[in-house]
């Protein structure tokens, strides 16, 4: 019996991590050849009104360059309008200042949130109420654009008919816990999530958007509730995104990583709280689906390592080599590619199972988190969310 155990675990379960990893290279490279694709159409003769939504708290280190960078876009026709979330450091005074120079600006001052509003949600409910165009661009106070950004986008919106645009921007990660965890989100979409499929079957689990960069028909915006009808949901973007497969609506994924770049947290302790806080509601609290997840993702990156170490130093199992070589080199390839697409700097590639195992441990602390009703972000509780088991 352990003998059968032992071929299974070293022979067989390795045969079934490469199928497995063969899909996934097959959804990697048709997502990244979709979300290229999509740039393809010409501007249009008439580009309409633009709305771009920024919600601000306590964001003193990087609110000018974002506000300047969206100020200065190439569009005919926009407006940038930030909303104060009741900060307490310089936000505020750094905004007014840009203000004086800048009529295109409109600075609103945030209500604070009730029980069970979620900040981000209530700050951009907030801000779709006083929008005026034909078109909502919600970003963050993090991003900074390129200047022909918002025509990029709006051209492809405009050329593929659709209801929502959204895109991964390019991370900037310079400590220790940004370099392991803030990747994680877009390699795990562009690598699991085969948007072939999600555009043609609308069901909302394969729905995917991003916070940092959301564009609306605001007709569709409406129809789906806008951030009202989330108003508690910890990832709006997701939730936002699964709206509007549930309306059928449509939706497209962008290549943006060469027009914004984000740089999400500052330190190791503000990713790990930024994804404590988001991990387990990104799954939309399903226990089970997140367990056998997080339990796989170890399975797949870590199991072949294992074998061939045992092989290495004790040279009595089954296992041959050359099908571990190209176990491994797959894993590398699943990490290689998608970081090399989102300019992410290609040698934190090869530390892939301790990317692996962070964002593991970073999970249970989520989940734990979660459900021990201990979740907050900048300085505001989150109301302890309501778990299921699928």
């Amino acid at each position: 019996m352990i003998s059968i155990l032992v071929d299974y675990l070293t022979v067989t379960l390795i045969d079934h991590i490469i199928f497995f990893q063969l899909v996934l290279l097959l959804i990697l490279l048709s997502n990244i050849w979709i979300t290229h694709r999509i740039r393809r159409y010409s501007p249009t003769e008439k580009f309409p009104v633009v709305s771009i939504l920024i919600p601000v708290r306590n964001e003193e280190s990087c609110i000018a360059g974002c506000v300047q960078s969206y100020l200065g876009q190439d569009y005919p026709s926009f407006e940038v309008i930030v909303l104060d979330d009741q900060s307490n450091d310089a936000s505020r005074a750094i905004l007014e200042t840009i203000a004086l120079s800048e009529p295109n600006l409109r600075i609103i001052l945030g209500v604070q949130p009730t029980h069970g509003q979620v900040g981000k949600n209530w700050a951009c409910s907030q801000l779709s109420h006083q929008a005026q165009g034909e078109l909502l661009f919600f970003t963050d106070a993090d991003t900074v654009a390129r200047p022909d950004t918002l025509k990029t986008v709006v051209t492809a919106l405009l050329g593929a008919q659709a209801d929502l645009i959204t895109g991964f921007p390019k991370q900037e990660i310079h400590t220790l816990g940004e370099k392991a965890l803030v990747p994680f989100f877009s390699w795990a979409f562009l690598s699991f999530v085969p948007l072939l499929l999600a555009y043609q079957l609308k069901v909302p689990f394969l729905s995917v958007a991003v916070g940092q960069m959301m564009l609306f028909r605001r007709e569709a915006y409406l129809d789906i509730g806008g951030h009202d009808g989330i108003i508690s949901s910890v990832v709006d973007d997701i939730s936002l995104a699964r709206r509007i497969n549930e309306k059928g609506l449509r939706w497209r994924v962008t290549y943006v990583a060469d027009l914004i770049a984000c740089r999400m947290y500052h330190s190791s302790r503000e990713a790990v709280n930024g994804f404590t806080k988001n991990l387990f509601a990104a799954s939309g609290y399903r226990l089970l689906p997140y367990l056998f997840t997080y339990l796989w993702l170890f399975i797949m990156f870590w199991e072949p390592l294992f074998v061939m170490a045992l092989l290495v130093f004790c040279g009595t199992l089954k296992a041959q080599p050359y099908v571990l070589m190209i176990c491994i080199a797959l894993s590398y390839l699943l990490w290689l590619i998608p970081y090399l697409e989102m300019k992410i700097p290609f040698y934190l590639s090869f530390f892939y199972p301790y990317t692996v195992l962070a964002n593991i441990c970073v999970a249970f602390r989520s989940l734990i988190h979660t459900l021990e009703g201990r979740i907050t972000w900048k300085g505001r509780a989150v109301d302890k969310a309501r778990w299921k088991w699928f």
